[in-house]
């Protein structure tokens, strides 16, 4: 089953087709600039009648355009009824706060009970549909065991448009993390790593490449010389124990790589609490955080991370919107226990 989307090209339009219907397809049909030219490849695009499967061809003002769409079919995806903890939705997309333990999308290792099941059971028939699927456009991921704020687009157009921002890495992303030690510019050790560096307000950067380990495909590893370029940014928002063991920091993201917060800490010794992957199990003093507090970091079992501000221009009004997450429960347990303020 198909629906034709039929409108009129507007005075002045750009001189390739493929532009041209980007900017004059009604915005109620959703459909990306991507998803036209995939169309238009098709031939299931008509200019005053005419099939053109040209991108390039040069379309008047005043053209009739018809834009033959199938109906988004239904995802192979089955939608679960998870409880999900919704922070923003319209009818374009959706933030969450995803719980740790949630993979993001599904895999051969978990089919099922993941946040894209869970939001194709939330959404349901208001997701308009992502590349012809009724299912919705996951746009980035955190991991597993990292809570935070996750957005996702419920129609092709914002799907495009938020990839857009990702991929220009102008999309706001900070996190919070509990690490080792404490991450200071006073540092001379950290001085000294390949890679690091400090800016004014004591903030770290670590500058690297990141790309498969050699040996353990499941682990990122730090390169200088091959990978995918990576940037992350951290400052101390609060030193734990006495003497400070420990820290409470904010990172923010100018790349967005897989495990790039957790590898380029752990590059620069100062890796996640509880990081079953790149954090080992250091030992904290007793006199510097008590024994409640050693417990407590023995017992933390996932990395201490958290997606805690997400911003980013919406994809239909432009207005630039930001939401927040406070911390999740065990981590503002873990840092009560290492002596933190809450």
């Amino acid at each position: 089953m198909s629906d034709v989307i039929s409108f009129v090209i507007q005075p002045a339009p750009p001189p390739r087709l493929d532009k041209a219907l980007g900017r004059d397809v009604p915005e109620d049909a959703s459909l990306s600039r991507s998803r036209l030219a995939k169309l238009i490849a098709e031939g299931a695009v008509t200019v005053d009648g005419v099939v053109m499967t040209d991108p390039r061809h040069r379309v008047a003002a005043g053209a009739q355009v018809d834009v033959t769409v199938e109906i988004a079919q239904e995802s192979h995806i089955v939608g679960e009824d998870i409880p999900l903890e919704v922070v923003f939705e319209d009818d374009d997309l959706i933030v969450v706060n995803k719980p740790s333990g949630m993979v993001v999308h599904p895999a051969p290792g978990t089919p099922g009970g993941t946040l894209v099941n869970a939001l194709i059971h939330h959404c349901g028939d208001s997701l308009s549909g992502v590349g012809g699927m009724k299912r919705p456009g996951v746009v980035h991921r955190i991991d597993k065991e990292t809570t935070g704020l996750l957005v996702a687009a419920k129609s092709d157009r914002a799907h495009h448009h938020l990839a857009e921002q990702f991929a220009a890495h102008t999309v706001e992303r900070r996190y919070l993390a509990i690490c080792y030690g404490v991450p200071d510019a006073n540092d001379p050790r950290l001085r000294g790593i390949k890679g690091t560096s400090f800016e004014p307000g004591n903030i770290l950067k670590v500058q690297t490449f990141l790309g498969r380990h050699k040996t353990d495909r499941q682990r990122q590893a730090v390169s200088f010389t091959t990978g995918r370029h990576a940037v992350t940014r951290s400052r101390i928002v609060q030193p734990l124990g006495m003497p400070p063991c420990a820290a409470l920091i904010e990172c923010w993201l100018e790349t967005g790589r897989t495990h790039q917060i957790r590898v380029h800490l752990a590059h620069c010794g100062h890796s996640l609490i509880g990081d079953p992957v790149y954090g080992g199990r250091r030992k904290l003093s007793p006199k510097a955080v008590g024994e409640q507090g050693v417990t407590a970091v023995s017992a933390f079992s996932r990395q201490a991370l958290h997606a805690a501000t997400l911003g980013f221009v919406h994809p239909v009004t432009e207005e630039f919107m930001e939401f927040e997450a406070d911390l999740p429960t065990d981590m503002l347990g873990l840092l009560r226990d290492l002596g933190g303020e809450v």
